[in-house]
């Protein structure tokens, strides 16, 4: 058995009630509060108690515009069931009258059930928001969908998806060029480039391309990573008349960093700035990240102090393209010094900035780092997402400091979010191997009863444990919860299938 420091506290269920008298002064304190506790209230019970649980525990005096797509927010980013994001959705939207649904709510709710591939659901929320909101349709709601529509069906089946979108979801609107881009751009984002070519021949003679036509198809170019024909693209632009726009040369600088030429990128800057088309942020973000990747530090740090010389504002993009450089060069206190820069000016941190310098620390081996940024972060109550969990959770579980990983589920369940599978299954994986076969079984029913499958992988090793344990009883009613869950929300491929021998 491998030495693990205890103790940990497991995070129970726990329930919720609202209480009027409770609520804070803070009024912005006081909306914070409630947006965690209909986010944690969500994620914590099962998918089939819903309706009754929001009627009891969220008053429509609190629902507001800003919380709603907060809650939504949060459920997204922590990749919680999609369903229950469904419901909350259309629960705030029954009870509207005090305050107008947003497109942003609607668009979330959208990008979760996609993600998600559910997308019988998704025809059915934008035929029921034509219906009684057609405000809230938006072409980022369409590219979201198309987006993902793209990624998962045929080409045939995407076009007739647009097609529908034209006569069921977008009624009334005369679809032009706008709506054209946005089904370019789903291709295009795809790296989808000879469907996006079929789709331009095709359709080109009915929506007139304008620029942005041209940039989208040279970005689906630059996101195949053949900057030869992003060149020639670019060039046939130039003939066909088409006068490039910052964006076109942001594409095309980028193009050149991602393949190590910054000096090309360098040279496609210069002449922007000749021809009298100013650079913006993004711009000089693009090169920053394009010296680091040459692990030119002296140049980044350069192209970053020639922000404020343009009369611009470093952001934290810029920042975290030049903590990117820097953390290459394994310059880690560096990098930690332009994190408490970022805090003197103001300029926020996002999961990119914990990101990465999370996994400078983690390449390094550096555990009292890592612990250093992990208490950072946890002190600014910053959520991180599921990318920058499963790094630190893999971390802190190969390296024998189990009880920092249950520190990490505590944390996050807490805060109303659901870890990501291969998160569970690493801490699984490690409290079976170091005996605590009773705490992987409780994070796995609090998964399960989230509304989400556990891996494959991760509920075979719990169950191999279980069975040699003798508890074969947690394991009946382990797969009791997963059958029931089934029930609502089919499996996905890699997630455990319980077979139902009734």
């Amino acid at each position: 058995m491998i030495p693990i420091r205890k103790p940990w506290k497991l995070v129970q269920k726990s329930r919720f009630s609202h209480s009027i008298s409770s609520r804070l002064i803070n009024p912005s304190l006081e909306i914070d509060n409630e947006i965690n506790r209909i986010t944690k209230l969500i994620n914590d019970h099962p998918f089939s108690e819903n309706q009754s649980l929001f009627l009891q525990q969220i008053p429509p005096s609190i629902l507001s515009a800003h919380l709603i797509e907060n809650v939504l927010g949060r459920l997204f980013s922590g990749h919680s069931n999609g369903l229950k994001a469904y419901e909350f959705f259309k629960f705030s939207l029954r009870h509207s009258e005090s305050f107008k649904p947003t497109s942003d709510s609607f668009e979330k709710t959208l990008h979760i059930l996609t993600r998600m591939k559910y997308f019988d659901k998704s025809w059915e929320l934008m035929e029921d928001i034509q219906l009684k909101y057609p405000h809230l349709l938006t072409l980022k709601s369409m590219s979201i969908f198309l987006s993902r529509f793209a990624k998962f069906q045929s080409f045939d089946e995407t076009l007739e998806a647009f097609e529908r979108l034209e006569k069921r979801v977008f009624v009334g609107r005369i679809f032009g060029v706008e709506e054209f881009n946005v089904l370019l751009k789903a291709f295009c984002l795809q790296r989808q480039m000879k469907e996006a070519k079929a789709v331009f021949r095709k359709m080109h003679s009915r929506f007139a391309p304008n620029t942005q036509t041209l940039n989208i198809l040279l970005l689906g170019f630059k996101e195949t990573g053949n900057v030869n024909a992003v060149e020639l693209f670019y060039h046939e632009m130039i003939k066909r008349g088409f006068k490039p726009n910052v964006v076109t040369y942001n594409i095309r600088i980028d193009a050149y960093c991602k393949k190590r030429s910054l000096g090309d990128a360098v040279r496609v800057f210069e002449e922007m700035e000749k021809l009298g088309v100013l650079p913006t942020i993004e711009t000089i973000t693009t090169l920053i990240h394009g010296a680091g990747i040459l692990r030119d530090i002296h140049k980044a740090r350069e192209l970053f102090d020639g922000i404020s010389v343009r009369k611009l504002e470093p952001d934290t993009g810029a920042y975290n393209a030049l903590i990117s450089s820097i953390v290459k060069s394994r310059d880690f206190s560096s990098a930690v010094k332009l994190m408490d820069e970022m805090e003197e000016k103001g300029i926020g941190y996002d999961n990119v900035t914990y990101h990465t310098v999370f996994s400078g620390f983690v390449k390094s081996n550096s555990i009292d780092d890592v612990c250093r940024l992990y208490r950072r972060m946890v002190d600014k109550q910053f959520v991180p997402k599921s990318c920058t969990v499963v790094m630190l959770m893999k971390y802190f579980c190969e390296n024998q400091r189990v009880e920092l990983g249950m520190e990490l589920w505590d944390y996050l369940v807490l805060n109303g979010t659901c870890p990501h599978g291969q998160a569970v299954d690493h801490l699984v994986t490690s409290l079976c191997s170091c005996g605590e076969v009773d705490t992987a079984h409780e994070c796995l029913k609090q998964l399960v009863e989230r509304g989400r499958h556990p891996n494959e992988g991760g509920y075979r090793v719990l169950e191999k444990f279980l069975v040699n344990a003798g508890k074969r009883d947690k394991l009946m009613e382990l797969e009791k919860l997963i059958k029931k869950l089934q029930t609502v929300l089919p499996p996905s491929k890699g997630d455990a299938l319980i077979a139902n021998t009734n």
